[in-house]
């Protein structure tokens, strides 16, 4: 009988070490990832010769006096932004037709070519100093597709791009995040590149350690898989590039959309979208920019399942944003901030960490601090919160802390209240959680609500639960 039982605690223990092994094993985001987590939103400016041509690839064959946005503001692109509650911009500093918005010793094809301010004008330099001025992190777009480089196709390119990419970081830095798509058309002699992507991830790690570089495989964030702004319902932060590759070698869209629930590497996901039908800025597009309410849906599609949103929003001819797009993001704004300012108070909020035990009283889960959490164990955990009446609630806003991982896997919420002869009680599921899930649902009166955890083995770290009131014709379709 001895001989039974001292087997049977091998395996148990050795089930249990495992378990412990996997969970610490778990891929974990580094500091500058999780910095990257709390932006949630910024915008995108595409912006070259194809504000001028009414094109959205150049051939590269474009005169380079077509460039001439004679009324250029980069501050007011700033004011716009910090209007909006952006935190930060990426500019098209190279796009596929070659032409750079800087002076490049590496290019005949830039700004210095142009007659815009004389050949002397370097957008990148304005934009750069501009986002210091207004606290804006400053991020970079360069396209390693060039249409107009007669090097392009031939092994003396990678040395141009290599050599492009020290200029950015040398003369504009800090670059707070760098966005590679993974673009590979053929060149002025018909010829296409083959990338040395190892050499370029080098050279960005040496010059900027700390700059979050983004592409279908990262190596920091990943592609959302759409250009429609909107990330699974499931998304997971974490992905297997193993055998996958930039551009069309990379994961299929499905997966960049979900992530990989045991993926090796800590790779979130990026959501981008433009403000209009194009990306680089079109007249006949003026009467086409999504609405607040448009914007608003896709922040809840994007921020709200866990990811980033990334908004282009393309100046014109004069190198301005429109009114068109500066009243949008102006009332996306205020739709924010209406609806998310003021949280629903508990009256109590309280958790057990298994399914039998007592509740324990705790109110860091509500107390507004990120840095404060419950952590779970490995069996599903559950959470209380109580009303002294019944408060009308659409709106569910869940917290993850992700420092030891992405660990909740599914959660239950039950709304309980009293209708005019009865209790009832309503159910809504979801999958992940992550940086932040927004749960919107037509509104129910409930004087209490129980959430369970489903962590699947693994210990999950929930820091804050929010609700909210928010106009009902917001509530996500």
């Amino acid at each position: 009988m001895l001989r039974y039982f001292l087997l049977w605690w091998i395996i148990v223990a050795g089930a249990a070490k495992s378990l412990a092994q996997t969970a610490g094993n778990l891929p974990k985001p580094t500091k500058t990832q999780l910095e990257w987590h709390d932006m949630e939103f910024y915008l995108f400016m595409h912006f070259g010769p194809n504000t001028f041509t009414d094109l959205e690839w150049g051939h590269g064959t474009e005169k380079e006096e077509v460039f001439n946005p004679t009324n250029l503001d980069c501050e007011q692109w700033c004011r716009i932004a910090k209007a909006s509650g952006a935190k930060g911009i990426i500019i098209t500093a190279k796009h596929h037709d070659g032409f750079c918005l800087w002076p490049s010793k590496f290019s005949k094809h830039t700004v210095r070519e142009s007659n815009w301010r004389e050949g002397k004008g370097d957008v990148l330099k304005e934009l750069s100093a501009a986002c210091k001025k207004y606290e804006l992190k400053f991020g970079v777009y360069i396209s390693p597709w060039d249409r107009n480089h007669p090097d392009y196709g031939t092994e003396k390119y990678n040395e141009v791009f290599v050599n492009m990419i020290k200029e950015l970081f040398t003369s504009y830095g800090p670059i707070w995040e760098l966005w590679w798509d993974g673009a590979n058309g053929e060149g002025p002699n018909g010829k296409k590149q083959v990338y040395d992507w190892k050499r370029f991830e080098q050279t960005v790690r040496q010059l900027s350690p700390n700059t979050v570089v983004f592409s279908d495989i990262g190596p920091d964030v990943r592609w959302c898989g759409n250009e429609n702004g909107v990330a699974g319902k499931t998304n997971w932060n974490t992905l297997d590039t193993a055998g996958f590759t930039r551009g069309a070698g990379g994961p299929p869209q499905d997966t960049l959309n979900t992530g990989n629930v045991n993926g090796k590497n800590w790779i979130p996901a990026e959501c981008d979208v433009s403000i209009r039908p194009g990306w680089f800025y079109h007249k006949t597009e003026d009467n086409k920019v999504k609405t607040p309410e448009q914007l608003f849906d896709l922040y809840l599609k994007s921020v709200g399942r866990g990811a980033n949103l990334l908004l282009n929003v393309p100046p014109d001819g004069r190198g301005l944003i429109t009114g068109y797009d500066s009243a949008a993001l102006a009332g996306f704004n205020r739709l924010r901030e209406m609806n998310f300012s003021k949280k629903l108070k508990f009256d109590g909020v309280s958790f057990r960490k298994k399914n039998r035990g007592r509740f324990i009283y705790k109110e860091c889960l509500s107390d507004g601090k990120p840095k404060t959490f419950v952590r779970f164990n490995h069996d599903s955990g559950l959470v209380r919160l109580y009303m002294k009446t019944g408060v009308l609630i659409n709106c569910i806003v869940l917290k993850e802390d992700l420092k030891k991982g992405q660990q909740i896997s599914g959660v239950k919420i039950e709304f309980t209240g009293w209708g005019v002869d009865s209790e009832y009680r309503q159910v809504k599921t979801i999958s992940t959680v992550g940086r932040k899930r927004i749960l919107s649902f037509p509104a129910v009166n409930a004087k209490y609500i129980t959430i369970t955890l489903i962590n699947k083995g693994r210990r999950s770290r929930l820091s804050e639960i929010e609700a909210y009131l928010i106009d009902e014709k917001l509530v996500e379709k």
